[in-house]
Parts: C-alpha cells; sequence; structure tokens
C-alpha cells in the first residue's frame, strides 16, 4: 500500500459529478480536475498579465489537479448536503483532512514533502483564490453544456454559481466571462467559423 499513490489518482475518472442531477453527459472527477487547472492557469495569466496580479499560473495549475484529490476516498458529496449546515460542512473538512492523510501516506517517505502541500492547497491567498474561482467556472460551462443540450436541470445551479463568481470580485474571473464564456455556447463548427473570423480580422 506504500506506493499506490498514483494508482489511487487514477482512480478519479470512475467518480462522477453532480450525482443528484440528471445529466446530458456525466462528468468525472478525472475531467473536472484537468478543467479546473487549465482555468485556474487562464485566470492566473489573466491576473497577472492585465490586472498587475502575482499569481505563478504553474502553481495555480498543480493545485487545481489535486484540488478534489480527496474525494477519490470520500466520493464527491452533492453540495445542497456539503453546505447544508456549518456543522455537516465542519464535519465533511474532518473526513477531507482524513483523506489528505491517508492519500499522502501512500506515498514513500522520501516524496511525501513534495506532494503535501498540493494535496493541503497550500498556495498564496492570491494563488487559492484562483483555484476557488477556476472551480466554480468549471461548475459553471458544465451548466451552461447542459443548458445548451436543452437540459433545464441546471437552470437554477447556472444562476447561483454565476452570481458566486461574480461576488468573489475578481476581474480576471469578469475578463473570462466576458470574452471566453460565450465560444462555449457555441458549436464545433461554429467555433472554427469564429476563430477563422478573428484570424481574418487581424490581417492588414
Amino acid at each position: 500500500m506504500g506506493n499506490s499513490f498514483f494508482a489511487m489518482l487514477s482512480r478519479m475518472k470512475h467518480i462522477n459529478r453532480w450525482a443528484l442531477m440528471r445529466n446530458t453527459r456525466t462528468e468525472n472527477l478525472c475531467e473536472h480536475s484537468y478543467d479546473v487547472a487549465v482555468l485556474a492557469h487562464a485566470l492566473a495569466v489573466l491576473h497577472n498579465r492585465r490586472f498587475g496580479g502575482h499569481a505563478d499560473p504553474g502553481r495555480c495549475a498543480l493545485l487545481a489537479l489535486y484540488h478534489d484529490a480527496p474525494e477519490i476516498l470520500t466520493g464527491d458529496l452533492p453540495t445542497p448536503v456539503k453546505y447544508y449546515n456549518p456543522a455537516i460542512r465542519q464535519a465533511y473538512r474532518q473526513v477531507e483532512t482524513v483523506s489528505q492523510e491517508k492519500l499522502l501516506g501512500m506515498l514513500p517517505e522520501d516524496l511525501q514533502k513534495e506532494y503535501q502541500g498540493l494535496l493541503y492547497g497550500e498556495g498564496t491567498s492570491e494563488e487559492k483564490r484562483l483555484v476557488k474561482a477556476a472551480d466554480k467556472l468549471s461548475a459553471l460551462i458544465k451548466c451552461v453544456e447542459e443548458r445548451e443540450q436543452g437540459n433545464r436541470e441546471f437552470l437554477q445551479a447556472e444562476k447561483a454559481t454565476q452570481e458566486a463568481l461574480h461576488a468573489m470580485g475578481l476581474p480576471a474571473v469578469d475578463c473570462f466571462l466576458r470574452e471566453f464564456l460565450p465560444a462555449y455556447r457555441l458549436t464545433l463548427d461554429e467555433q472554427g467559423e469564429k476563430a477563422g473570423e478573428e484570424t481574418a480580422d487581424s490581417l492588414p
């Protein structure tokens, strides 16, 4: 068991999210973690380049990759349950801590220090805010994609998630929502046509 850390991580693909909702396409934890990593990196780049931030985009991407690792052992607890009241939320935090410790113990001792910070989400306050925003942004994108498929099940979740993102007060998030989110509503052909238009517009 001492060297089963990476084999355990590979099991993320077996854990589905949004268990209480009717999905047109299921989303597993592995897919979600990849999406959050891409989005966290993007938000950090926007944050630095356009709004004078000092986050490390690589660190943000790594923290995002591991942000839900404890759910390999706990499963994905639905948000309405997780945040039902402070007592349940506190109890779940304790369960997460046990899961983090158990995962860390699956590594050889000489490697544990390298991964401890990732499993425990250690970063600057700036980086942690960006990863949290990316997590919510991934959820919003899932809601948008479901709605585009005619699934009304995610309408309330979409509204609540969008409100939560705006409440974070991060200019990089508002920038992403304005400039990049609309493309998620397009078909593959429409995305290609849009890219072609932008390329043509940039030619002299």
